[in-house]
């Protein structure tokens, strides 16, 4: 149980896929006193108020992350924020550069400024494995995003406010997933295209998520990375286990999409170690002049330690992939390798 229960709570990209998830489960489960849903679509944020029935604790605040001004006022007396706010498509970022600074980045150091100004209490960012050893245009501005909130600490020193990061890879049945696409071309009796049949990837659900940002709340003293030890994939094993039997064709990486994903780099596993008995890694701060304190009961990883998807530990097949599918969340003891 996390202590946002009774509490004011601000998601910025609060109609997103996570923010929905988030925003559900606040309401279930948290009670909080209000939820603040900060985006700046307004057709969204009408089709969500449909979703929660006009719940009276939702708050519905249309602005964007690159205007401070608007900002601050959303934030006024709110006790914990969620950015979920960004621009995350790969190939978009490659040709819109500028834009994905403007949100990711400027946007982020935004979120940081007003947090501080209205006293907030906790701040967890969402972040990416396409943020460790980036290779794209939005796996820098992401990157870039990580190093602002949890060196943002520093700023937020003589204040109550703490920014905290969490990390994880593609979410499976987010929304722009590839799980209807490649059922609706298996019925049609298409090919599946695979970017490279040597790919790997993580696996993450967004209930999984969900719980992975609350438990961050609860165990946060401001400037953690927070990443999920969570299994990797075979791209072709999560096309199999959405559509069995279908044929599969190789189209190759996409610009600026890498063969394996990594959440943990060589450089970052050195500050690294174990929490929760092995649910989480964290990435502790080098600087803390806000006064942190090393987690109790932190393991230290082995020495060498990274994490990415071809070199993991822990393993999905096809079946067990179906199965975390058909669930919803990962509730399966992932193969060690």
């Amino acid at each position: 149980m996390t202590d946002l229960q009774g509490s004011s709570v601000l998601v910025t990209g609060g109609t997103g896929s996570f923010g929905k998830a988030f925003i559900t489960r606040l309401l279930e489960d948290q009670n909080p006193h209000r939820v603040i849903v900060y985006s700046r679509d307004e057709l969204k944020q009408w089709e969500v108020r449909q979703m929660f029935n006009d719940d009276p604790r939702l708050r519905w605040f249309i602005g964007d992350v690159r205007d401070l001004p608007r900002l601050r006022r959303a934030m006024h007396g709110v006790d914990y924020v969620v950015h979920a706010a960004a621009l995350k498509q790969v190939d978009t970022g490659e040709y819109n550069p500028f834009e994905f600074v403007k949100t990711n980045v400027l946007g982020s150091q935004n979120v940081v400024e007003a947090a501080i100004d209205a006293g907030v209490k906790k701040v967890v960012a969402l972040s990416t494995d396409k943020a460790s050893s980036p290779i794209n245009l939005y796996g820098s501005t992401k990157l870039t995003a990580d190093k602002l909130f949890i060196l943002g600490n520093h700023y937020a020193a003589a204040y109550p406010t703490r920014f905290s990061v969490v990390r994880y890879g593609n979410v499976t049945g987010s929304r722009g997933s590839i799980v209807p696409k490649f059922r609706a071309l298996h019925e049609a009796g298409e090919s599946l295209p695979i970017t490279d049949m040597r790919c790997t990837r993580f696996l993450i659900t967004l209930p999984d998520a969900v719980q992975m940002v609350l438990d961050t709340f609860a165990m946060m003293q401001g400037g953690e990375l927070v990443v999920p030890h969570i299994a990797s994939h075979k791209v072709t094993d999560l096309a199999q286990a959405i559509a069995p039997g279908a044929r599969m064709h190789d189209i190759g990486l996409r610009p600026g999409e890498k063969l394996h994903e990594e959440m943990i780099s060589p450089e970052e596993g050195r500050r690294a170690v174990i929490v929760q008995d092995g649910k989480y890694f964290v990435l502790e701060p080098e600087l803390a002049s806000w006064g942190y304190q090393k987690i109790e009961g932190a393991q230290p990883v082995p020495a060498g330690f990274h994490c990415s998807s071809d070199k993991n530990d822990l393993w999905y097949d096809a079946a067990d992939i179906a199965r975390v599918l058909e669930l919803g969340h990962l509730g399966l003891t992932p193969v060690a390798r």
